[in-house]
């Protein structure tokens, strides 16, 4: 029959699914009724050689005439090799937003491992989506230009260098992932190429200098002995006496902030003089030696907690210690020497250079990657370093031998 609004009006839902009415003068012009009563029109032809349904819109928003005039459009671009559907679902793909890529990237992400992303990292990921790209996130992610990533890149790394292109890392790894798991159609990428790339093609990214502070080797033993005078501190108070023994433990270990503060004593062997750190930055296991002036540190402290370093505050968002920031900064006042957590792990490797520690075991005991060895990383069972023991005594007595210089220094 010819499809007109009397002749739609007039047409009988089915008692179930769909039935399709075509148009006696238009070919492939045809509107759907469904059991629901719904009618719809639609236009139906091969494309390709490829048969393909495509909807128009409902009835009532469109009339029949209005219907039959968008028919011959389409049916004429399908024609001529245009698949509307395809369009549709290509149309729909580059309309992904930053967003919803990083959304999948946090949940999917893994690493060459297999193991998903770290805490710490996904934490990185949101910081810099709410900032730094908080007007990105609602773009499509195809949308983002090498001109906008120029403009943005300069912004920020007047305010911060290391954070702009920590900043855009993210970033160049999130649509890196979109560019391998989004794709139209036909499979092609919706984005061909990383525009983040162009930082290195302008040869715009900036060089963040290494950090290198450390406690200078020939301040060691004031420095050492002004760590053991605020233990001994008669009046110290608890939260202070945690601070003062996380700073002598990231001293004596080398281990980095993160994995000192969240020490459990379940980690700790006293008996065997070790202790063991679980997924660590390298995503491994790892059984470290302890010195036996580390070993006396921690056996010291009040087994209060599960925690070695439990947090100042029962109220606290963690239950160990945040940092020892307050407890360096009045060592600082006392000898005039400024480091931060991290630098006492630069330290670390200072005094076992100087004690002639070689330097694959001096990374080993600091649970550093092995890879520039192929030997060590692929031959050594580095997970169980307790072996390293002498080394990690030669470190701490060094400690001790250069404050008792001091001190004796101080008293002539």
């Amino acid at each position: 029959m010819k499809l007109t609004n009397s002749s739609i009006d007039r047409l009988e839902p089915p008692i179930a699914g769909y039935t399709l009415h075509w148009d006696q003068e238009l070919s492939g012009f045809g509107v759907r009724v469904t059991a629901a009563g719904s009618k719809s029109f639609v236009v139906q032809t091969k494309v390709n050689g490829k048969a393909r349904r495509v909807t128009l819109g409902k009835y009532g928003v469109y009339t029949a005439e209005q219907a039959r005039k968008l028919a011959k459009s389409t049916l004429g671009d399908m024609a001529r090799g245009t698949d509307p559907s395809a369009e549709k679902r290509q149309q729909k793909a580059r309309k992904i937003t930053l967003e919803d890529v990083a959304e999948d990237y946090l949940k999917y992400r893994r690493t060459r491992s297999g193991l998903p992303l770290k805490d710490r990292t996904k934490a990185d990921i949101g910081y810099h989506l709410k900032t730094n790209f908080s007007t990105w996130q609602n773009k499509p992610i195809a949308s983002i230009t090498r001109e906008m990533v120029q403009r943005r890149y300069g912004e920020l790394a007047r305010r911060s260098v290391a954070q702009a292109n920590q900043a855009f890392r993210v970033l160049a790894a999130i649509i890196n992932y979109a560019a391998a798991s989004c794709r139209d159609q036909d499979g092609g990428r919706i984005i061909s190429e990383n525009p983040v790339a162009v930082l290195r093609e302008a040869n715009m990214l900036r060089s963040v200098r290494a950090k290198l502070g450390a406690v200078p080797l020939d301040s060691l033993g004031k420095w050492w002995s002004a760590v053991q005078a605020a233990r001994a501190e008669p009046s110290i108070s608890t939260s202070t006496r945690s601070a003062v023994d996380l700073v002598a433990i990231l001293s004596l270990t080398g281990l980095r902030l993160g994995e000192a503060r969240a020490l459990r004593w379940s980690q700790i062997d006293l008996k065997g003089r070790s202790l063991t750190l679980k997924d660590t930055k390298n995503r491994t296991d790892v059984v470290l030696p302890l010195s036996e002036l580390a070993a006396q540190i921690i056996n010291a402290r009040p087994r209060v907690s599960d925690y070695l370093f439990p947090s100042r505050r029962k109220s606290s968002k963690l239950p160990h210690l945040k940092n020892c920031g307050g407890q360096l900064k009045a060592l600082a006042e006392r000898t005039g020497i400024e480091v931060t957590a991290h630098d006492l792990r630069r330290t670390f490797r200072a005094v076992a250079a100087a004690c002639d520690v070689e330097l694959w075991r001096c990374k080993a005991l600091m649970n550093h990657k092995q890879n520039d060895d192929v030997t060590l990383a692929h031959y050594t069972d580095l997970s169980d370093v307790r072996n390293l023991k002498r080394e990690a005594d030669r470190i701490a007595d060094f400690y001790l031998e250069r404050q008792l210089e001091h001190e004796r220094s101080i008293g002539e």
